[in-house]
């Protein structure tokens, strides 16, 4: 038997959460990160300028301190899709609608807590 076979069969409001998280998701960590990446490089400008890098040199800079950056980027990442998902749910009506339906917040949130707890 495979583990995929023991795990329990994810519920439609399950996937409606994660699947509507995920873009989210994608756009505040990548942006979070290039805000990172910015501070950075605004720092370390004045080390960088005019000395004749090439600019696959500065890239190559740039992709290995993103590297470093991920784990900060990505609590701030979850945090504002959280944020960013529930309050679409909120003004759309459909956190209503499922409180009305008889789930609880936590039962709501509980695969952003999940992805949240394996992503860090």
């Amino acid at each position: 038997m495979s583990i995929l076979s023991k795990l329990p069969k994810l519920k439609r409001i399950d996937e409606l959460v994660i699947t509507s998280f995920i873009p989210p998701f994608l756009v505040a960590f990548s942006v979070s990160l290039f805000v990172l990446l910015m501070q950075m490089l605004w720092i370390y400008i004045d080390d960088l300028a005019g000395k004749g890098l090439g600019f696959f040199t500065v890239v190559e800079l740039l992709s290995y301190r993103a590297v470093s950056f991920v784990p900060m980027a990505l609590p701030l990442g979850i945090l504002l899709s959280s944020v960013m998902l529930m309050g679409n749910y909120a003004e759309h009506y459909e956190l209503s609608s499922m409180k009305s339906a008889g789930l609880s917040l936590v039962r709501i949130m509980r695969p952003l807590l999940v992805f949240a707890v394996f992503a860090v």
